[in-house]
């Protein structure tokens, strides 16, 4: 089942992401088979990311929460929430 994972950071932690990005590409890759999708929200200049999208491939809802879980984006408590919502794709590529 697929699962749309929007996460928006605290304000004013960029640093925070930036500094523990490449732990978490490490997590996304070593979780590929079920992070179908995902990237950065920018501001509004388009230069700085101020959140995440991820599209999950899961079991069920508590398996798609314990990979954002352990994220290390989240154990580092960069976000101030995380919207968790059952998905299906119509359109667009297939995940």
């Amino acid at each position: 089942m697929l699962f749309a994972a929007v996460c928006l950071d605290k304000p004013g932690h960029v640093d925070l992401r930036l500094s523990i990005r490449a732990a978490h590409l490490a997590f996304l890759e070593e979780h590929a088979a079920r992070v179908k999708l995902g990237g950065p929200f920018l501001d509004a200049a388009g230069e700085k990311p101020v959140g995440s999208l991820l599209v999950l491939d899961c079991d069920n809802e508590a398996a798609a929460r314990a990979l954002l879980d352990a994220d290390p984006y989240a154990k580092a408590g960069l976000f101030a929430s995380v919207d968790l919502r059952p998905w299906r794709r119509v359109v667009g590529a297939e995940l």
